[in-house]
């Protein structure tokens, strides 16, 4: 079994986490068979010409050839290279596990259906989500001179702990690899993938479409009753059109537009990102990157304004 640990990588404290669920699924599989994005790319010491795209490079081939997937998710903002590496192992038929110690739910309205995550798509794709929201029992007993802020160190590393167990569990009991064919349809249907994160939504992005003589697929999973069931089709209306316009903006890319730009990558999507104000990201010996460095080397076209989508709609 090939295990991909998909997580956020920007902190000690995540990579740290992450290098844990790898050491003890390596205990159980081996080590050749665990793969650790920035430890096994030798990030931070790796020499590239481009070294954020060999980045990617080197993660797109390690998606390609995976069992199994195990995707770290806490909190309400969730990575967008991690969605986008869970949106690609979904659409090539890998099995995917999600792990959260989140102890929020969420919902699309105040009275809506309870998810995990803040976008129904992510819960969608998932085999099994393991949730382990509660924080460990308290100590037994107190050593002498200990504060209550210890003690609640250790319940935090107990609800770790127990997480990581049942994740490595879960992990080896997933179903083997699916075998998946997309059907596209006409060359002039465009999927648009609008963002909570701007005024302009949908329409500023549709219309464009339009115009240009191109049918258009909107998202319904965000206004239905059933929203994993539409997610669902969203994914499939998704990989199965000639192109994918998703607005990429905010402070990351949303976590259902980053699913669905590694779902459409992976089926052979033509991918255009809108994006008209970028901020850019800066590492230490990488090139400067305008989103995360899966969301940018994934999308075929970087669109800045109208007139550059009705360039791209007309290739």
């Amino acid at each position: 079994m090939s295990i991909y640990v998909a997580h956020r990588l920007f902190a000690a404290h995540d990579r740290a986490l992450a290098a844990a669920l790898a050491e003890r699924l390596a205990a159980k599989v081996g080590t050749e068979r665990v793969f650790l994005p920035f430890c096994d790319t030798d990030e931070e010491d790796l020499i590239a010409e481009v070294k954020g795209r060999r980045l990617f490079e080197l993660d797109r081939d390690r998606l390609g050839r995976l069992e199994a997937m195990v995707a770290l998710l806490h909190g309400p903002s969730l990575d967008d290279g991690v969605c986008m590496e869970i949106g690609y192992a979904a659409a090539s038929g890998i099995p995917v596990l999600l792990l959260t110690t989140d102890f929020q739910t969420y919902s699309l309205t105040e009275d809506g259906v309870r998810l995990d995550f803040p976008d129904p798509l992510i819960q969608a794709v998932a085999n099994r989500v393991l949730r382990v929201p509660r924080l460990g029992p308290p100590p037994s007993s107190h050593q002498q001179g200990q504060t209550h802020y210890a003690a609640f160190v250790s319940r935090n590393l107990s609800q770790v702990d127990a997480a990581l167990d049942t994740a490595v569990e879960a992990v080896l009991s997933l179903p083997t690899r699916a075998v998946r064919s997309t059907t596209h349809s006409e060359d002039s249907l465009v999927y648009v993938e609008g963002t909570p994160s701007a005024a302009w939504g949908h329409d500023y992005l549709a219309r464009p479409c339009l115009d240009a003589g191109h049918a258009v697929v909107l998202p319904g999973r965000f206004t239905a009753a059933d929203p994993i069931t539409a997610a669902l089709d969203d994914l499939t209306a998704a990989c199965g059109a000639s192109r994918l316009l998703a607005d990429v903006s905010g402070p990351e890319t949303p976590p259902g537009t980053a699913l669905l730009i590694g779902a459409a990558l992976a089926s052979g999507v033509q991918i255009a990102a809108f994006h008209p104000k970028p901020t850019y990201t800066h590492a230490s010996g990488r090139e400067p990157n305008w989103r995360n460095l899966m969301i940018q080397y994934a999308v075929h076209a970087h669109l800045k304004n109208r007139e550059s989508v009705q360039a791209w709609l007309a290739m």
